[in-house]
């Protein structure tokens, strides 16, 4: 649970920052890009998917019960 938690937070973030990306412009060739509101939806996304990586990194490992 704790590494599918990672993996997918950083995939959302990276998700999130291309979004936010084209919104600003830099990336061009979709209808997001130069388009504000997908400026917000990616930085929203990003920040969602470095809380699930952090929340993945902060959950210990399972501890053995004797």
């Amino acid at each position: 649970m704790r590494m599918i938690a990672i993996i997918f937070g950083v995939l959302i973030a990276l998700a999130g920052i291309v979004w936010a990306l084209q919104g600003i412009g830099v990336i061009p060739g979709s209808f997001m890009s130069n388009n504000p509101p997908w400026i917000w939806i990616g930085a929203g996304t990003a920040l969602l998917g470095v809380g699930l990586a952090v929340f993945g990194l902060r959950t210990g490992p399972p501890t053995k019960s004797p």
